[in-house]
């Protein structure tokens, strides 16, 4: 059998993404958190589906620190330098759902940013997820449990 020349796949510089562009499937534009606060609004309903979903993701992302009740107290949040905020009576819920989605998104000071991690729709869905939890408190009981 004749043998051809070898292939050295990165003989050539592979392309580059233009600047300004974003992906065909889940890109954001990028944004500040400011930004994200006035601009996001939440595209989806609070249906049974949408909220169990969040419910997973919140489960998997945010209770190790914030703890499944959302009060900044999960299973690692005594090794933390600066304890997880708490998300049902502290200052989040009375943020707007793109500032959280922005935070998850980005991170925000200690917490790591998500983005990677949780798509766009799941992070909409862990948004109402968290408002659930915070009106469930709000009248006496706990979301969901």
């Amino acid at each position: 059998m004749y043998r051809g020349p070898e292939i050295q796949p990165l003989a050539e510089a592979p392309r580059v993404t233009p600047a300004d562009t974003i992906p065909v499937h889940g890109g954001e534009p990028p944004m500040s958190l400011e930004q994200a606060t006035l601009k996001m609004h939440n595209p989806m309903q609070p249906t049974a589906q949408n909220l169990a979903a969040g419910r997973e993701q919140f489960d998997t992302y945010c209770a190790p620190c914030h703890g499944e009740s959302g009060q900044g107290d999960g299973p690692v949040a005594h090794i933390l330098s600066k304890p997880p905020k708490n998300l049902i009576s502290g200052t989040s819920k009375d943020l707007p759902d793109g500032y959280i989605y922005g935070a998850i998104r980005d991170g925000i000071l200690s917490m790591p940013a998500y983005a990677a991690e949780i798509p766009v729709e799941r992070r909409w869905q862990v948004v109402m997820y968290l408002r659930s939890m915070q009106q469930a408190s709000a009248k006496g009981k706990v979301a969901g449990k």
